[in-house]
């Protein structure tokens, strides 16, 4: 599979709610990053969850937050980071530069 985003372009980390196991923080969805590399292709963990080992793989990739990104009233440097790793089918293409 070849990977939708590389490292180094904007994407937002969907808004959605997933019933059931799902690897993707509630505190990081809806909010915008940068991918800073990608990890590898692997199966969806809400699939393995529940034992279904069988299907297509997919990119894993970290994506870096800006701290006041994520927390709005984050009082530290501008430039602290959060790095997460997100798989593919929770990520977004965004032009937005905030």
């Amino acid at each position: 599979m070849t990977p939708r985003f590389n490292p180094g372009e904007r994407v937002r980390v969907l808004d959605k709610f997933t019933a059931g196991h799902v690897r993707t923080p509630r505190y990081i969805r809806g909010k915008r990053g940068v991918v800073e590399r990608i990890c590898g292709e692997f199966r969806k963990p809400e699939e393995l969850a529940y034992g279904r080992y069988a299907g297509e793989r997919e990119p894993l990739y970290r994506v870096r937050f800006a701290q006041c990104e994520v927390w709005p009233d984050y009082v530290g440097a501008a430039e602290d980071t959060l790095d997460v790793e997100i798989y593919e089918h929770w990520l977004e293409k965004t032009e937005d530069k905030r």
